[in-house]
């Protein structure tokens, strides 16, 4: 039972309909109830449609709106600015409504908090007299790139058309294209619908007075990246990760949220031996092509150790494994699953190392499990992430793409065994992992920076507005 210190504090948190913003909301959303706060979610429906049952715990509430698809929508990626248009303008509308409904019902909300690509819900909040602020769900680093493209630093981005040319920006480790987030530099008219929200959201910020954002890392994972900005206070309130990890033996959140398959595969881990397992895992969205998975599953084989990979179905129910050649030597070697517990399965003692597309949510949930990382970005903020990985807190290996973007299967053998080996070089990687893993515990504790950053916040900007 939740001792609510105020019962007029009110949050509401707008969420983009995607897993790497949801996951966080929802462990944030239970830190915010701990200090006393009530919190609503909202997001569309073709999120909460694929929800199998709601957490159900006092002071947390939630509110889907019809985004007009809800969850029907057909069109290829190229066309995914269509179903974006029909979120905001559904989902503007019903916030208003929303904010408007429980003013009137006694139940008001005090504070608006949103995730990246949803700034019109800041728009919304501004337009009731609430504030609000961001959320930011990607690296700080990531943060500080898109806040340097946009503002005074949008020069030095001209003209990087060469894999070799450096960028040195303040507070962050030099980079080279290949090391930003592909919205840096997509000039694809499919994805103009991102870079224009990312820039609109700076926008917003740098027109108040200020401005603070909260960010799912932590004070010591990115010490520079929080602070260099001079306009923009960043609050580091992570790792946000759905797990018993942070909650010892709570894990209310996470484990109802996707139909479960496959429930034996910790028992499988059990027999392996410590720190001998591979797993491999894409997220929940990411594509990879059939000729990436057969790369992927030869390297395995050359690799010669056992593996738990996570390969989910297509969208009309299709087995992508079944298209492997190697599908039958893959199976004597290891066990593929549709959907597993990841962090769960990052805690077992069995597993080795993380071969992962570095999506932020994956990436810090190896770093709070103290696994190191072979680092195979598909897009977005996982290039950046995975040059942190290899190249800042060295917990891990990136691999090299081929012609075409394609990584050949001796590049995952090459960075497998560099990871999993008893060199020289896999001892660093290792003790780096468990060196990050303490620190993220310890951001966690009561007293610890992140948890400590949080009250701070809350105290000075939610609880204290409703007295």
């Amino acid at each position: 039972m939740e001792n609510f210190k105020n019962e007029k504090s009110h949050v509401l948190i707008a969420i983009f309909p995607g897993q790497g913003h949801i996951n966080p909301s929802l462990r944030f959303s239970k830190q915010l109830i701990k200090l006393g706060i009530k919190v609503t979610l909202t997001t569309s429906l073709t999120a909460f449609n694929k929800i199998k049952k709601l957490p159900n715990i006092e002071g947390l509430s939630f509110a889907p709106f019809s985004d007009g698809y809800d969850g029907k929508f057909k069109g290829s990626f190229d066309e995914y600015h269509l179903l974006n248009s029909s979120i905001k303008s559904h989902g503007s509308e019903f916030i208003f409504n929303l904010i408007k409904l429980n003013a009137k019902n006694g139940t008001p909300f005090t504070y608006v908090i949103y995730t990246i690509l949803m700034d019109w819900a800041g728009s919304v909040a501004k337009k009731n007299n609430i504030s609000s602020t961001l959320f930011w769900t990607q690296p700080a680093t990531v943060f500080d790139i898109y806040y340097y493209r946009f503002t005074d630093y949008s020069d030095y981005f001209k003209n990087c058309d060469s894999k070799d040319k450096i960028i040195e920006l303040p507070g962050l480790p030099p980079l080279s294209q290949i090391d930003f987030p592909s919205f840096v530099f997509d000039d694809v008219e499919c994805n103009n619908w991102a870079v224009e929200s990312i820039k609109r959201q700076i926008e917003i910020l740098n027109s108040e007075k200020n401005p603070r954002i909260l960010v799912n890392t932590f004070d010591d994972l990115e010490f520079d990246p929080l602070r260099i900005l001079k306009n923009v206070t960043m609050v580091s309130i992570g790792p946000s990760i759905l797990s018993n990890f942070l909650d010892d033996c709570d894990n209310s959140f996470g484990a109802d949220m996707i139909e479960i398959s496959s429930k034996n595969y910790m028992e499988w881990l059990d027999l392996r031996p410590n720190g001998s397992v591979i797993y491999i895992a894409f997220g929940s969205y990411a594509e990879i092509s059939s000729q990436m998975m057969g790369e992927i599953g030869q390297g395995l084989l050359k690799c010669g150790r056992p593996f738990l990979w996570v390969i989910r179905e297509g969208q009309n129910g299709e087995k992508p494994e079944e298209k492997l050649s190697c599908k039958d030597e893959l199976e004597e070697r290891g066990k593929i699953v549709r959907w597993c517990s990841q962090v769960e399965v990052l805690k077992h003692p069995s597993v080795g190392c993380f071969l992962t597309h570095c999506g932020w949510n994956s990436t810090l949930e190896s770093i709070a499990c103290g696994v190191p990382l072979v680092a195979c970005p598909i897009w977005n903020d996982q290039v950046c992430n995975a040059k942190l990985v290899q190249d800042v807190w060295k917990n891990g290996v990136r691999v090299n793409a081929g012609e075409g973007g394609i990584v050949e299967r001796d590049e995952f053998e090459r960075c497998i065994d560099i990871v999993m080996g008893g060199g020289e070089e896999g001892d660093v990687l290792r003790k780096n992992a468990n060196k990050w893993r303490d620190l993220a515990k310890e951001a966690m504790k009561e007293n610890g920076s992140s948890n400590v950053n949080l009250k701070t916040y809350a105290n000075e900007f939610i609880l204290d507005r409703c007295c």
